[in-house]
């Protein structure tokens, strides 16, 4: 798989994130860091998750998109619209309850925004684990079912071993 990477693009509140290769845990503070800039904004029309280029996504990647699905159905009514065609990643987000969230489309659309690369973050060790940790609950909100698949995960990242 190659190294994720994240674009994203904002126009007139129509807001695009567009994951390639493999996106992992490195990448998430970039757009946890982005995800908050949609959130602080009042003029939110769309936002569009673009997977036709991912490769792969790690679970604090999802938990993180669910962040944003839950955040944009409650503070501006919309669902967060995702297109991935890669069968791996549609069964993961089938299996983790993402279609209740999500509107997820297999076709390819017509998106003709200027894309530039994610603004990187370092975050520090606390604040990943924290993400992290966050992530992962959001997850289990989400699907009771992943409970089991994260429980481990989130009591160690509680008590900080």
């Amino acid at each position: 798989m190659s190294a994720g990477k994240i674009f994203v693009s904002d126009e007139q509140g129509n807001y695009l994130i567009k994951f390639v290769g493999d996106v992992r845990v490195t990448l998430c503070g970039s757009l946890n860091h982005y995800m908050e800039t949609i959130f602080g904004s009042h003029d939110v029309n769309k936002v569009v998750v673009d997977m036709l280029e991912a490769e792969g996504l790690d679970s604090t990647t999802l938990g993180l998109l669910a962040k944003l699905g839950l955040h944009c159905r409650k503070q501006y009514g919309i669902d967060v619209q995702v297109f991935c065609q890669n069968p791996s990643i549609l069964r993961t987000l089938d299996c983790m309850g993402f279609d209740e969230l999500f509107d997820i489309f297999q076709d390819v659309p017509e998106i003709s925004a200027k894309l530039q690369s994610i603004t990187s973050v370092n975050s520090e060790v606390d604040e990943i684990r924290k993400q992290v940790l966050e992530a992962h609950k959001l997850l289990v909100q989400l699907n009771p079912k992943n409970s089991s698949e994260f429980i481990d995960l989130i009591r160690a990242l509680e008590t900080g071993d």
